[in-house]
């Protein structure tokens, strides 16, 4: 059975304060069932284009799972965490894990019982803006790749590119909320697209 949440019962530091125990059964249910899924068609098509493509590349990703790892990539900035790490607010860790969170147990770097997901929530800075605003300032190409366009920072990256100076593409669904910013749109399933895309890229 699935259970709802709000976002502001499981994704705020707020929320982590209030009642940790539902937060952290909630992301433990979430970090078992990646566990279970397997790397799709624009996965793998992304994976071959890190392998193969010798110049620069950056795969910035909002999910927070590991399918691009698994399915080969290594150019990967996760912007928003990864269920399968967890971070010790004591020691400022941040250590792989499966296992659920809820028994509250030690941090393998410390031994502090004061591990909590590794997860940006709602109100929290995302990781490593830096790199990616260092990535975008030498793009030639920002592709945007499956997403609403509705979530910031990330649903501005478009604009940064573009008064850099790169060319901008988006492979989505259907039109997102930033569709207009993009000097080509293209739209479909991302298992069609990316492969589709990368096939160009690599082909030329």
């Amino acid at each position: 059975m699935r259970t709802l949440h709000n976002v502001e019962d499981v994704a705020t530091p707020e929320a982590f304060a209030r009642d940790p125990d539902l937060v952290l059964r909630f992301y433990d249910m979430r970090r078992e069932a990646i566990q279970t899924k397997a790397p799709n068609a624009a996965h793998l098509a992304l994976a071959r284009l890190d392998r193969e493509w010798e110049g620069e590349l950056l795969i910035v990703t909002q999910n927070v799972d590991d399918l691009h790892e698994r399915a080969g990539a290594e150019r990967v900035l996760h912007m928003h965490g990864e269920h399968l790490n967890a971070w010790c607010t004591a020691c400022d860790a941040r250590v792989p894990w499966t296992a659920p969170l809820i028994d509250r147990p030690a941090c393998p770097e410390c031994g502090a019982a004061a591990l909590r997901p590794d997860i940006v929530w709602f109100g929290e800075m995302p990781y490593r803006m830096d790199e990616i605003f260092a990535a975008l300032e030498r793009a030639d190409l920002f592709v945007s790749i499956g997403t609403s366009g509705a979530v910031y920072p990330a649903a501005g990256f478009v604009r940064n590119a573009r008064e850099f100076g790169a060319a901008t593409l988006e492979l989505n669904l259907e039109p997102s909320q930033g569709t207009l910013w993009f000097d080509e749109a293209r739209h479909g399933l991302a298992t069609e697209l990316v492969a589709a895309w990368v096939d160009e890229v690599l082909g030329a």
